[in-house]
């Protein structure tokens, strides 16, 4: 393989976020509407604050009883240690990275700290996937 393949080369630029203030329901109203099961949370200026997924939003059943869920904003049940990479990184990385880690996603920021994009483990298949192909097709290149 020739070259260093970078994370900006794969990753996803379309993307949902979320704000800080916004209703905790009202994000997993945006889940279900899109078909997605985490958004980066921004603050006003795009910067990532956290990170809020299907598994924090089910804190909320444990959170109240059986007939009254709790009132909620996204700050109160996302998780705000988010692990993010620049564009550079390197996809051997990012693979090390999903295995070293209990990620699912993992989020490309700018040196601002704005997000950029992401990339998933289900990316990462797709990636190895066009690799190989590449591969096969190099090793059928006819010598000249």
């Amino acid at each position: 393989m020739a070259g260093i393949h970078k994370i900006q080369d794969f990753m996803d630029t379309t993307y949902v976020t979320l704000k800080p203030e916004m209703d905790v329901y009202k994000a997993i109203e945006i889940f279900l509407e899109k078909g997605v099961t985490s958004a980066v949370v921004t603050d006003e200026k795009g910067k990532v604050v956290g990170i809020l997924s299907e598994k924090d939003c089910l804190q909320l059943m444990t959170k109240g009883s059986y007939y009254q869920l709790p009132s909620a904003k996204v700050s109160d049940f996302m998780t705000k240690d988010v692990f993010c990479v620049n564009p550079s990184t390197d996809i051997f990385k990012i693979a090390d990275m999903f295995l070293s880690h209990n990620f699912r996603r993992i989020i490309v920021t700018d040196e601002d700290n704005k997000m950029i994009g992401h990339i998933t483990r289900r990316d990462m298949l797709r990636i190895i996937k066009q690799l190989k192909t590449k591969q096969k097709e190099v090793k059928k290149a006819p010598i000249l």
